[in-house]
């Protein structure tokens, strides 16, 4: 059985919707502690269907842990509990530190403790820890995507605390024998996440006609993958049973976070133009009176250690498995405003 850390979150939402329509005859379990970021609607119609029980936990919860892999027949783990605005770990960097780093190392002593007999590691088990591009550090202007061998240089609290997590994994695999996988994907987007990310926070800004706050001079260049894609990938690496080590999930398109900020508006723009109820629905956004939402973009003065390019080279995984992004940004934009703009809590 498949037990999934953190699966009310963004990416594991995303992720089980993924999964549970193509493996319609196997259960889940997700342990989730169901704080501030989690979306515990989203997962009602897989717990109605039998497909996904969730256990309200604490991934840094030994106990709790331990509970799970033994009232559960779990065989493979994807690890995606996790503190990740990179905000709250500057303001907050203890409860990055417990979740991320401790929570990983109670997680991978509970799975050695139910695979492993006698340094015999249980046939077909594995341990997939979602990483993500940041521990690299920032790249120079021109400088090429990182490979996975690239040197970790981790910036903020947040990328640290990943940074020693996969640490962790990989000497769990090394002096153990952990059968793992690791994975550093992008910037993520899409449905369910939350407001406090760049694109939700200016979409739900811009609806409701507040500024768009854009961190120094919004040149700061991101890779972006939707997150259909990160579930895709994540679902071929969990089926593939040559899979091993660490993959680069890229999303293959780069740009600086005003460039976001402008197809997004542009994207809010053209649904406005597009619906006219939506002026009725949404009256305080510049779209609904015919004003372009990039009127609101207001220049904040720059977050502490903000990096200012990542990029990650993602060929690894299209040689070996196949799989690359598929998903266009303009699409993806496109319909992450969509739903947002017909989500019920936003």
């Amino acid at each position: 059985m498949l037990l999934i850390s953190g699966g009310a979150g963004f990416v594991g939402l995303n992720f089980l919707h993924h999964w549970c329509a193509r493996h319609a005859s196997e259960r889940v379990v997700v342990l989730d502690a169901l704080t501030y970021a989690s979306r515990r609607e989203g997962l009602s119609s897989l717990e109605q269907s039998g497909q996904v029980t969730l256990i309200h936990g604490d991934v840094a919860d030994l106990d709790a842990v331990n509970r799970v892999f033994a009232d559960h027949d779990i065989t493979r783990v994807l690890h995606l509990a996790a503190e990740s605005h990179v905000d709250r770990s500057i303001a907050g960097p203890a409860a990055f530190v417990r979740t991320n780093v401790v929570g990983t190392q109670v997680l991978l002593d509970a799975a050695r403790a139910a695979w492993q007999r006698n340094g015999v590691w249980r046939d077909g088990v594995r341990f997939h820890h979602v990483s993500t591009d940041e521990v690299f550090g920032p790249l120079d202007a021109n400088a090429a995507p990182v490979t996975e061998s690239a040197p970790y240089r981790p910036s903020s609290p947040y990328a640290a605390s990943k940074a020693a997590a996969d640490h962790l994994v990989r000497s769990w695999g090394y002096t153990f024998g952990l059968p793992y996988v690791m994975t550093h994907c992008a910037n993520n987007y899409g449905p369910w996440q939350h407001a406090e990310k760049l694109m939700p926070l200016m979409i739900t800004r811009a609806l409701a006609g507040e500024s768009l706050p854009v961190y120094g001079d919004g040149l700061q260049r991101r890779e972006w993958l939707h997150v259909t894609d990160h579930a895709r990938m994540l679902t071929g690496l969990l089926n593939s049973p040559s899979a091993h080590g660490s993959y680069n999930l890229a999303g293959n398109y780069e740009c600086s976070n005003l460039e976001v900020v402008h197809t997004l508006c542009a994207a809010i723009d053209a649904a406005f133009a597009a619906d006219l109820t939506l002026a009725e629905r949404y009256p305080n956004c510049p779209a609904a009176r015919g004003v372009a939402c990039i009127s609101l973009v207001l220049h904040v003065t720059d977050r502490l250690g903000h990096d200012r390019r990542y990029a990650l080279n993602g060929n690894r995984l299209q040689t070996e498995m196949g799989m690359q992004a598929t998903t266009t940004f303009e699409l993806g934009v496109s319909d992450t405003v969509r739903w947002y703009l017909n989500s019920e809590r936003r």
